[in-house]
């Protein structure tokens, strides 16, 4: 069977099933990352750690936000 230009590229459907499952998995290597890098910080200084803290707070900023869409998405 000959695979068509039309076949080809036709989207996969939209199986949303498993996102709290994978945001959950998200949040879990966030905080991990996060918790590491405290780690981390003991052994930096100066730029190095200001550039650490500043990916700390996007870090957390992410997980709210990852926390929130798990919500949203258990509501439905």
């Amino acid at each position: 069977m000959e695979v068509t230009d039309k076949h080809k590229y036709e989207p996969k459907p939209d199986d949303r099933s498993d996102n709290v499952e994978k945001l959950q998995e998200m949040v879990q290597d966030t905080i991990q990352n996060l918790e590491e890098s405290h780690e981390t910080m003991k052994h930096s200084s100066g730029n190095e750690r200001d550039k650490i803290e500043a990916k700390n707070k996007r870090r957390e900023e992410a997980i709210e936000g990852m926390r929130q869409e798990i919500k949203d998405e258990a509501d439905k």
